[in-house]
């Protein structure tokens, strides 16, 4: 671990070039006197850091120190800064981690790339934290120990003792076997089984975790995808779902979208209208969901659906219908 943070202390001070011990406590999440045992470490080392005293003091290496490595060309290192600007890191806990490698990747590059690979980067936008109507997405927390350790038991392929809050139960410990972690929209899931049977928990509901010694009863190899697949398919098909047909303005398709589970088919209709099958989570969900698209939306079916939306509508209008 500190053999890590010594190397993001000399890349930060190679790409940023003088910074404060106070700075570099705030990138590297260490204390001040951590960063100064830090900097004479270095120095005994033979790197050649060297302080500077007065109000824009700090901390900078030796002009021209450095170790070239040229193992990414421009693209390639680009392809690393973008997929790295995303929020993936959140769920999983892994901000601290990819900001190191973030720093590493900038420094792979020969000199002639790396500023032009570093403002590239810079514009390039994945997933900002509000969409143009300014909605936030759900955010979703999770305590660092506690992902530390199911990243742990995930890895190393050991058994996982968690103590999940279920919605609607009271939170209870168990031992699941872990297969991998999953990341859909900001939300993070657990992939694993329990006892033999497939199992799928929310990590936001994961309240803590415990890496065991033994051994997860798991395949060698795994296609997450295609377990992803099977357990939505398995989800959808369960409970109380509901399907329906409805009728939308493309307008507001991404609105009907962001409140159904699945969309099972989609067309154009003849009036420039789309015609979708969607999955909502139950009839009172589903009414609630158009219900909120108002005008822009018809359901077509299943009947009983119509019905209470035409009773909803019917009793709005009784509500505010005397205008006098």
């Amino acid at each position: 671990m500190r053999a890590d943070r010594l190397v993001s202390l000399v890349l930060l001070l190679r790409q940023r070039g003088r910074l404060t011990a106070d700075t570099l406590a705030r990138e590297l999440e260490v204390s001040t006197r951590t960063v100064l045992r830090d900097i004479e470490a270095l120095s005994a080392a033979g790197v050649p850091v060297y302080s500077e005293r007065g109000r824009h003091g700090g901390f900078a290496l030796a002009p021209g120190f450095r170790t070239e490595l040229t193992g990414l060309n421009h693209d390639e290192a680009l392809a690393l800064l973008a997929a790295g600007s995303g929020r993936g890191e959140q769920v999983f806990g892994l901000g601290s981690a990819l900001a190191s490698a973030m720093r590493k990747v900038v420094d792979a590059l020969p000199e002639s790339h790396r500023a032009s690979a570093s403002d590239a980067a810079r514009r390039f936008l994945v997933d900002p934290e509000t969409d143009l109507l300014s909605r936030r997405p759900a955010a979703e927390e999770v305590p660092g120990t506690t992902m530390i350790e199911v990243r742990r038991a995930v890895l190393a392929g050991h058994k996982l003792r968690i103590h999940y809050a279920a919605t609607g139960r009271t939170p209870q410990w168990r031992t699941v076997d872990p297969i991998g972690l999953v990341t859909v929209r900001d939300r993070g899931y657990l992939l694993a089984t329990r006892s033999g049977a497939d199992r799928t928990y929310r990590l936001s509901r994961v309240l803590a975790a415990e890496e065991l010694p033994e051994p997860a009863q798991r395949p060698d190899r795994v296609d997450l995808d295609r377990i992803w697949r099977e357990r939505s398919a398995r989800f959808l098909s369960g409970g109380d779902h509901i399907t329906v047909l409805v009728r939308v303005d493309p307008a507001r398709r991404e609105d009907l979208l962001d409140t159904a589970l699945a969309v099972r088919a989609e067309e154009p209709d003849a009036d420039g209208r789309l015609r979708l099958e969607v999955t909502f989570q139950d009839a009172r969900h589903a009414e609630w969901a158009l219900w909120q698209l108002g005008t822009d939306a018809e359901a077509l079916s299943p009947r009983s659906l119509r019905a209470s939306l035409r009773d909803r509508a019917a009793a709005m209008v009784a509500r505010y219908g005397d205008l006098s």
